[in-house]
This record gives C-alpha cells, structure tokens and sequence, in this order.
C-alpha cells in the first residue's frame, strides 16, 4: 500500500493560504473566515489541553450541520484525538450506545440533540459540550470546568500579542493512525465502528483535489449530514481543504428550503443522494414535460434539440445553475429519473462507496459517465467482482486500497469477515463489471430474493421500474410464502384527485404493466398501499429489514 503523507497538512494549507478569506456560513445566518476557524481551533485546543484530553482520546460529535460541528471536528483532528461523528437523527438509546462503546471522553452537541439524551446514561463521558456557544452542558471534571471558565483568559495569556497565521501548528499525523470511528446506520441491529485511518482521509481528499475542478472562493452546500461520510469527505473535508467557502443548511433540509439554498448559494458542485434529485424533477421538471403538446415537439428532430437544450437549462437553473456537476452517490439514482437527464445532456454523474472506505470506491466524471453504471475505480484503490465473468454474471463487490478501514471498532469478528487475508473489502453488494472498468451495482446480497426454481431475484430492480410508474412514490418488493408482494407508498400530492377504488384499480394496472417487463419468476403477486413513508436510513435508502 502506498504511503500517503500528512493529512493535517492539508487542513493546515487551507487554512494558511486563505488567511482572510470566508470559510463557514450557516446558512442565513453567521460567517467565519479561515482566521476564525483557526482561532475556535486553537481555543478547543487549549481546552483539550487543560482537561487532560490526551492524543488518541475518543471525541463525539453530535448536532446538525453547522459551522460549529465542522470547527469541533477539525480541532479534534489537528490535535491528535479521534472524532467520533454521530448522526444527530439517531435516537437517544443509539447516541448513548455510541458513546459508550467508542469511549468517548467528550460530547459536543446540538440544540436538537441536547434534548433528548440522558448525561447518566454516558457515565464515563467527563463532559457534554453545546455546539452552538460551546458552553458546558455538562461536567464531571473540575479541570473542564475551571479551563471552560477561564478560556479566553487562557488564549489571551497564550497569545497576548494576537493569534497570527505562525501561531498554527497541527498534529502531526501517521497513516494508519486512527482518525475517526465511524458508526454504520445499523439497520441490522447494534451499528458497527468503522476504524478510520488518516490514509483513508487523504486518499479521498487527494482523489477530489485531482479530479474534480473546484477552485479557492468558489462555493459549495452542506446538505448531506457530516456525520455520514459521504457528506464528511466530499462537502466538507474537500471544500474546506480546497479553500471553499462553505455554507450549512443547520435546519431540516425540507424541498422548499433546498430550492432556496441552491438559488442563493449557487455551489460549485453539487453532492447530492438521490432522493434530492428525484424530488427535484419529479415534482418541478416531469409535469412540465409529460404533457401531450410537449410530447409532440420531443418527437420532431429538429424541435426536439432545441426544446432539450431549454429543458437542461431550467433544470441547471434548480440546482444554482453554476454547478460543474452534480454528484449523486448514497443509494441507487431511479433509472428513468437518470435516462431523462442524460438525454437532455445534463451533467449528472453516480459515484458509489462506503462508510468503510472513508467512502469513494469508484466514480466517472459526468463526460465519461456510462447510464446505469456508478462509474470506474478511483485513485488508490483498485475493484473485482467476486465471480467467474465480471462482465456477465454478478458477483460481490471487492475493493482494496488506501480508502479501506482498519476494521471495526472492538469487533475482530466483523472486521475478519468484511476484510479477508488478501485485504479485500467485501462489500455485501452485488454487481457486474465491464471491460473498461465501468461498475454496475445490481443490489445487496442480503435483499436477493430466490425465485420458485431458484433464480436470483434483484428486488431494487424491480422497485425501480415500479417507482416510476403513476401514483407511485416509493416502493420495496418483499417475498412472502414464494410469491413476491411490493409494499408501495403512493404519491400524496395526487391522492385527492381519486377515490380509493380508483387509487386500487391504477395499482392493479402497473402491477399488470410490471409483470409484462419482468420474467415470470419475478412476477408481483399483488401490491399492498401504505398510508405511511417507508423509514429510512440517513442516506435515504428504506430500512427493509422492518417490512420483510
């Protein structure tokens, strides 16, 4: 494995190099510039210091996005200490488990968050931190308490003269050290820790800083949570180390406000799951589209480039319209959400990766993106399908490299299964792969389904041709006694335009309409209505082990 240099450096760079320039907003609200985050740093520092917050100590960090969660997880980092980020929509009983099992020493938190957990339930937490003031919730030291008090007399004592840019000086970092404990959504029960090595973090980075042209001052929006690395590693980690200016949507990021933010903000590029994109076109661009007359002129040549060419902008205009491209990755984009962008040539590219890679396993920049395919093996790392045809017959993932963890936080028996002798990273998802590296992902090994004489039955696909079918918002194909049963969530908006008996006799015709695309062995038995939405993961994929 190749050797890969000082990730703190980078951090260390950003910071330097753009002195006076903006860094962190949250979104309608205050700014820092890079001398500021230097300066919290260097304040988190010193209480680290004077709590007896030692190099490799466990730091949580729960909240949503805001500036002050990034300038918390930086000054871990750049202090020798390990970041345990927690996704703030876990529930109090699954943050007290993670604290818990990572050992963490200290709690930042949220002002959502910091309502619902219970300081007794983390007994060896030595303090909780609030995020937005980064006063003290809680203490159990005398030595946080009195550094708390007496910070600023501390900082000012440190640096009488002012803190100047040769003031910064950073931990330096070792490869395989320990970075951050990341926990895995854990649909399956207690989340697994994913041990996290600086090499991971740079390996990511140093993949974003040669392939995708984002420049110092340009913008970008923090929309995916920065507990989940996706988020972490591309909004963040890349766009502050690239000298960005970076803003924070610190509330529910709900559709209006996300149009809101796209349009104000204007990102350089944009990091997106795929539910975003899906919202976006099904609900302002499709019934634009769909019409009989706008039907017409797509199927006269000459009109149709024309008509296509408008269509790509007004979509490019959603998005801020000054995106180089935008990047979906978390979970499978719906085909025919993706077939139309690529027919209006809009810039739309798929990456995939995982919590365990820090995330990036592969990726295509959108000019040599293949449509189904979630592009080729990025920089420092190398993929193989697990089968005797890559090409033709689905196999298990495999990735190796500088992106792949240390294994799981206290759990060898985990860390022996996903990663075997050779250091192969057993992904648990299935795929195909083509001559020219370009990965397809059918699904999870665990949702295969076995058809009646045994054939492999990729639910996802099904669901995908299902979810754009009419009336359907989202679905999920479960097997019950041999026969296949999707559970579909209808589209709420359209709901007051039919009777009930109308909405079952529409259902009843996609079912009839899906069974003549699909073989026999994969035919729907009957579709069951949910009044409610599927639960989800943080990524926005459904939590199927609670409806098979």
């Amino acid at each position: 494995m190749e050797q890969a240099p000082s990730f703190n450096e980078y951090i260390y760079r950003a910071i330097i190099d753009n002195w006076n320039s903006d860094a962190l907003t949250d979104y309608q609200g205050a700014t820092l510039q890079y001398h500021d985050v230097a300066r919290k740093i260097e304040k988190l520092h010193i209480l680290f210091e004077n709590c007896d917050v030692k190099k490799g100590d466990k730091v949580a960090i729960c909240g949503r996005n805001s500036s002050h969660w990034a300038v918390a997880f930086l000054a871990t980092l750049t202090y020798g200490a390990v970041a345990v980020p927690i996704l703030h929509e876990f529930n109090a009983e699954q943050i007290h488990n993670i604290v818990n099992h990572s050992e963490a020493k200290l709690l930042f938190v949220g002002d959502y968050v910091v309502k619902t957990i219970d300081a007794d339930a983390m007994p060896h937490l030595e303090g909780i931190i609030n995020l937005p003031d980064f006063s003290l919730h809680t203490s159990r030291s005398e030595k946080l308490t009195y550094a708390r008090e007496h910070l600023n007399y501390m900082f000012g004592t440190k640096y009488p003269r002012a803190f100047r840019a040769e003031h910064v000086k950073y931990h330096h970092d070792e490869p395989d050290e320990m970075a951050l404990i990341n926990y895995t959504s854990g649909t399956t029960g207690f989340s697994k820790g994913a041990m996290l090595p600086y090499r991971a973090l740079w390996g990511n980075l140093d993949f974003c800083m040669k392939r995708l042209p984002v420049k110092a001052n340009d913008t970008m929006l923090s929309i995916l949570p920065m507990a989940h690395m996706y988020g972490l590693a591309i909004e963040f980690i890349y766009g502050f180390c690239r000298g960005c200016h970076l803003f924070f949507l610190t509330r529910l990021p709900s559709p209006a406000i996300i149009a809101d933010a796209f349009a104000t903000v204007r990102p350089a590029i944009v990091i997106a799951v795929p539910l975003i994109v899906e919202k976006i076109i099904r609900k302002r661009v499709f019934p634009k589209i769909q019409t009989n007359g706008m039907r017409l002129l797509l199927q006269m040549p000459v009109v149709s480039k024309k008509v296509k060419e408008k269509i790509c902008e007004q979509v490019y205009q959603a998005f801020g319209g000054r995106a180089y491209e935008i990047i979906v990755g978390g979970a499978a984009l719906s085909r025919e959400v993706e077939q139309f962008l690529v027919s209006i040539g809009f810039p739309i590219t798929v990456g995939y990766g995982a919590t365990e890679c820090a995330p990036l396993i592969s990726y295509s920049d959108y000019k040599d993106f293949v449509p189904a395919s979630c592009g080729t093996a990025v920089d420092h790392m190398e993929v193989r399908i697990d089968s005797s045809d890559q090409q033709n017959i689905p196999g298990e993932i495999l990735a190796r490299g500088t992106n792949v963890m240390l294994g799981y936080y206290k759990n060898p028996e985990a860390t022996a299964a996903a990663i075997d002798s050779e250091g192969w990273y057993h992904t648990g998802d299935l795929g195909t792969m083509s001559a020219d590296g370009h990965i397809f992902i059918r699904g999870r090994i665990k949702n295969m389904l076995l058809g009646p004489s045994g054939q492999n039955i990729y639910p996802e696909e099904i669901e995908d041709v299902l979810n754009s079918m009419p009336m359907v918002s989202e679905s999920i194909v479960v097997q019950r006694q041999n026969q296949l049963v999707a559970l579909v969530h209808p589209d709420t908006d359209e709901l007051v335009n039919f009777t009930t008996d109308e909405l079952h006799d529409i259902m009843e015709q996609n079912r009839q309409q899906l069974n003549e695309r699909l073989p026999a062995y994969s035919h729907i038995a009957a579709i069951e209505l949910r009044d409610e939405e599927f639960a989800k993961t943080p990524k926005k994929s459904i939590k199927r082990y609670l409806y098979n």
